[in-house]
């Protein structure tokens, strides 16, 4: 194996770490707005539950 070769390979293997490191990013990126959502579900049906049972009272 010539020098030229273990470069590409270190190369490709690199690369494919900071593929694998993005995708890890991008899919805990997407887990907090995920959870984010369901935070501002949850607070404006507390907010609809409250005006309703104010409305009723």
């Amino acid at each position: 194996m010539g020098m030229a070769d273990q470069f590409k390979d270190k190369a490709q293997e690199l690369a494919e770490k900071a593929k694998q490191a993005a995708q890890g990013a991008k899919d805990e990126a997407s887990e907090r707005g995920q959870q984010a959502q369901d935070k501002a579900g949850e607070a404006q049906q507390a907010v609809q539950d409250k005006f309703d049972q104010d409305y009723e009272s």
